[in-house]
């Protein structure tokens, strides 16, 4: 237990698996950690071990540590840990001006980007924490919360599930009574209303939080528990799984809380904070895999039930205010290689996703086909074969149907395409796992100008889109079911020329660019 304390949930999974060996002058038969549970991209293993410095310390002793050359830049940080020097940082936000509407310098404006949209955010966020329920012993519970409940973390955390108040709502904010959640702690019953302002579904955790109540006795201690999960847990309420754009909220505040918390082990359980009786669809059920071994678990898994959990947190919710990345306002003119790069990188690894290119003398294009009823390219065809005309142009037109393409293949494709060109729709999502030099053309926005253009912002890859009204010919003026005249709800024809001239000039920008030169002279070596 002291072991878990020291060096976190991240850590345990790890620890755990510690062979007993002195370290003497000899070369001990096997390692002295299971140095494959910290799967991380080999540019992220530097920042973890200067966050864990008992893994570094191991490693130092340990002659079959394989990170031996990471130890030799320890001095790097996030961004978001105490006496990170500047230029030490993962990364910092590129602003080409100043908008006065936001920040009056350059400087201003690429710190306020930082701290909307990058690992400042999570600086902000650990900045909040406070205790709201303080253990006096070790083998008390414990509650500590960001700013309105959005991140909480919780120790030796008494859940009593045997009254559960199941109804079609998933996120009834009345179905936690007094006493059916808790710890043995001191609560400030005053510091935890306070933080109610923001109470939401998915925008807080203050309604599951709200009866947070002082126990008298251990729950795990004294015998109150039917069920003790000794597995690091993460609580999630969840948006739309039908949907790329909405449910990959989940996955980036997963990742983000993550950070926060200094825990990136895959040895955990998730559990699904839903209140229904229902099930949850899930058309991305694979990217899980890149933060639990395990399936995800429904909280009526629990009923019927009294369930102490030893170490978790509830991870940042899907539709925060001023959250990530679901309508985030953003600073204009500014884009990082930051936090979303490395969620892309994170989960790229995990998920075993391969880079194949670049190719030379070849550029990559994925068209990205719409079978659905709206926004589907009238005259695809047309621009599909213009684009087989240039030589230098490998084409591709894919149709991301979740029953046709399993989506590990939609990300192996994506990955491996340097200039991504969609209609406005979810599916441009998959702009987050296109390599660092891509571009992606949104090819037309249907007047929802910031949606995938921030986005594109927040990964740091170059974003175009169609400019010109008069080149291009919807098919009527749309029809939304309620609303009337809508341009998303028609289809659409565009000029051969101005698209080839857009393409092209995205492939000269990913020619140039020095990632994908370097990367193809690492290849000819």
């Amino acid at each position: 237990m002291l072991l878990l304390v020291a060096l976190g949930a991240v850590i345990s999974s790890v620890a755990v698996s510690i062979v007993k060996a002195e370290i003497g002058n000899h070369k001990p038969a096997s390692p002295l950690l299971n140095y494959s549970r910290i799967s991380l991209p080999p540019e992220h293993i530097p920042y973890f071990l200067s966050n864990n410095k008992k893994v570094a310390k191991l490693c130092r002793q340990d002659p079959l540590c394989p990170f031996k050359d990471a130890l030799q830049n320890l001095s790097v940080c996030w961004g978001y840990e105490r006496n990170c020097e500047a230029e030490k940082r993962f990364s910092y936000p590129v602003c080409t001006k100043a908008n006065s509407g936001w920040a009056h310098s350059l400087d201003a404006a690429q710190e306020l980007f930082w701290k909307q949209a990058d690992f400042g955010y999570v600086k902000e966020r650990r900045s909040e924490l406070k205790t709201l329920c303080k253990a006096s012993e070790p083998e008390d519970s414990s509650l500590r919360c960001s700013s309105h409940a959005r991140f909480c973390r919780a120790t030796n955390l008494y859940l009593d599930l045997r009254n559960p108040r199941r109804s079609h709502e998933r996120y009834d904010e009345d179905f936690i009574h007094t006493g059916e959640i808790g710890g043995r702690c001191q609560l400030n019953k005053r510091a935890l209303a306070a933080e109610g302002d923001h109470k939401s579904p998915l925008q807080s955790w203050y309604a599951e939080l709200q009866t947070y109540s002082e126990l008298n006795f251990h729950p795990i201690e004294d015998g109150h528990c039917d069920i003790i999960i000794e597995k690091p847990t993460v609580f999630m309420k969840l948006d739309a799984g039908v949907n790329m754009y909405h449910h990959f909220c989940d996955f980036v505040n997963l990742y983000i809380s993550q950070h926060i918390n200094n825990s990136f082990s895959s040895d955990i359980n998730i559990v699904m904070w839903d209140t229904s009786y229902y099930g949850y669809g899930d058309l991305f059920s694979e990217t899980w895999r890149a933060f639990t071994e395990y399936d995800i678990i429904h909280l009526k898994t629990y009923d019927s039930k009294r369930v102490c959990f030893k170490d978790s947190f509830f991870s940042l919710l899907p539709r925060m205010r001023y959250g990530l990345f679901y309508n985030t306002p953003l600073v204009t003119d500014c884009h990082s290689e930051g936090m979303f790069r490395a969620f892309s990188q994170h989960v790229l690894h995990r998920l075993n996703i391969p880079q194949k290119g670049p190719k030379e003398g070849r550029v990559r294009v994925t068209l990205l086909a719409r079978s659905t009823e709206y926004r589907r390219i009238r005259n695809q065809v047309e621009l599909v074969n213009a684009l087989k005309t240039v030589p230098l142009l490998e084409v591709s037109v894919v149709d991301y149907k979740y029953k046709d393409v399993p989506f590990l293949e939609q990300l192996r494709i994506t990955h491996n395409s340097d200039i991504f060109i969609g209609m406005h729709g979810a599916g441009l999502t998959h702009l987050l796992f296109l390599p660092d030099w891509a571009t992606v053309f949104e090819l037309y926005n249907c007047q929802d100008e910031s949606c995938y253009r921030d986005l594109a912002r927040l990964r740091g890859i170059r974003y175009v889109t169609w400019q010109k009204s008069d080149k291009v010919l919807p098919q009527d003026k749309g029809h939304h079911p309620t609303l009337g005249d809508h341009p998303k709800f028609t289809n659409y024809s565009f000029d051969v020329g101005e698209f080839m001239r857009i393409v092209l000039e995205a492939a000269d920008y990913v020619t140039q660019h020095p990632k994908w030169r370097r990367s193809i002279r690492h290849d000819e070596l």
